[in-house]
């Protein structure tokens, strides 16, 4: 009896023993699973900012300096109260913010177009939050509605396709986000929707009414090859229109192209503009037939409409129309070349008015003269109420935009911004009336407090 009793207080002590041990292992395994899923899923968050920044797929198709005009109409045509879209933006905007974040004390890295770090600048030296001095803000009150409407709506139909314009850009390192740009676009349609109905100046006119309800941060210009300059640079884009024929003729004989739809394989992409100038789509060229000539102008036509990112067309059959630059040949701007020796060439495609910025030539903002402007918009960003003040006898004038378009020019560029000025027949009307223009002047951004 008592050996039998023996044995069985053995049996349940082995029991015992094995389901501690078994316990015991179980937890070592699942704290070191733990642990490892731990740091697996900190990493991502880890990587510096420039890591991040560089690990993003290049992206050739970014606009030259280009522009359009959407009918006055157009801002009616969006509502702010769209939750579902917004709230999805919001979410997007807010994972943007969080992985582009950084401190006011950490330098900012600069980027240019195919993503590539090329400098870092600090913040602080450059951005200073002030008030905006007491002088009344000019802009067209529809024109500037606008351009506010179609580039929030740009923002409400394009951020899941064009990841580019959530990034917080430099504004990032005084703590803004890219929710408080929509929460400012937002607040400014309503303000202008608001005073246009009941048929007064509006208070956006008004720096009093900007001081109370905006952050005005002063941005300093930052130019690595000229550290003195300390204004923003303002240079100056317009639409020209030029005399063209549908076929080639002794005098238009310089051609504008466009891709035909499903040509995926970026042929083009192997060619300089020269290779293009020199005839190869044309009747006899080796790659006849792979493309659409638009229109023919001459050789000036062409640089203006390279250049400008858009241009009006005046048939030798007495029709017109806008044509816009579309996707390019994948070879950089080179700042200080000529335009005739420039590798880049744009192929175009015909629009209904003045378009800006966009990832895609269907996708691309509709645009104003006089309250649009051309910037980084990697750096700086898209939608970015910009403010911008000179002297001109002897008193202070105060002119309001949206960075709505962007161009080669400016990436990088935290030094400049390019005034869409208006629709000319030529260099001589459009000289005329930049004179009144400064070439540089202080720089304010608006962001919703």
């Amino acid at each position: 009896m008592s050996n039998l009793f023996s044995q069985k207080l053995r049996l349940i002590v082995g029991v015992a023993a094995l389901s501690v041990i078994s316990l015991a292992t179980l937890n070592l395994y699942t704290q070191s699973k733990t642990k490892q899923l731990t740091q697996q899923h900190q990493t991502p968050q880890n990587l510096s900012l420039t890591q991040q920044e560089n690990s993003v797929p290049p992206q050739s198709q970014i606009s030259l300096t280009s522009n359009q005009t959407a009918p006055v109409s157009t801002f009616q045509n969006y509502s702010i109260s769209q939750p579902k879209s917004n709230d999805a933006i919001s979410k997007q905007a807010a994972f943007s913010s969080e992985k582009y974040s950084i401190s006011a004390s950490t330098p900012y890295p600069v980027i240019d177009e195919w993503k590539k770090y090329k400098y870092s600048v600090n913040g602080s030296q450059i951005l200073n939050q002030i008030k905006l001095p007491t002088t009344k803000v000019n802009f067209n009150q529809t024109d500037l509605l606008t351009v506010l409407v179609n580039t929030r709506k740009y923002y409400q139909d394009h951020a899941s396709a064009d990841p580019d314009i959530l990034r917080p850009g430099l504004l990032t390192t005084k703590g803004v986000t890219v929710q408080d740009i929509l929460k400012t676009l937002d607040f400014m349609i309503t303000t202008l929707r608001e005073d246009i109905s009941n048929k007064r100046t509006t208070r956006l006119q008004n720096p009093s009414f900007i001081n109370t309800h905006f952050r005005v941060i002063k941005w300093s210009a930052y130019n690595p090859k000229a550290r003195s300059q300390k204004q923003l640079r303002i240079t100056k884009y317009a639409v020209f229109t030029h005399t063209g024929s549908r076929k080639k003729t002794s005098t238009y004989n310089t051609p504008i192209y466009s891709l035909k739809q499903n040509n995926n394989n970026k042929f083009y992409t192997k060619y300089t503009k020269q290779d293009v100038l020199s005839g190869i789509y044309e009747p006899g060229g080796k790659e006849f037939g792979k493309v659409e000539p638009l229109a023919y102008l001459t050789r000036t036509g062409l640089e203006e409409a390279l250049m400008q990112g858009t241009v009006l067309v005046n048939f030798t059959d007495g029709s017109k129309a806008f044509f816009n630059v579309d996707k390019n040949n994948g070879m950089s701007y080179v700042r200080g070349l000529k335009a005739t020796a420039q590798k880049r060439y744009w192929y175009f495609k015909k629009v209904d008015a003045i378009k800006g910025y966009g990832y895609k030539i269907d996708a691309k903002i509709s645009i104003k003269p006089g309250v649009t402007f051309a910037g980084d918009v990697l750096n700086i960003g898209l939608g970015r109420v910009v403010i911008i003040e000179h002297t001109k006898g002897g008193r202070k004038h105060l002119q309001m935009g949206v960075i709505a378009d962007t161009g080669g020019a400016f990436l990088p560029n935290l030094y400049q911004l390019d005034f869409l000025a208006g629709i000319f027949r030529n260099q001589k009307d459009f000289g005329q009336n930049i004179r009144q223009l400064p070439e540089y002047a202080t720089a304010y951004f608006l962001v919703k407090k």
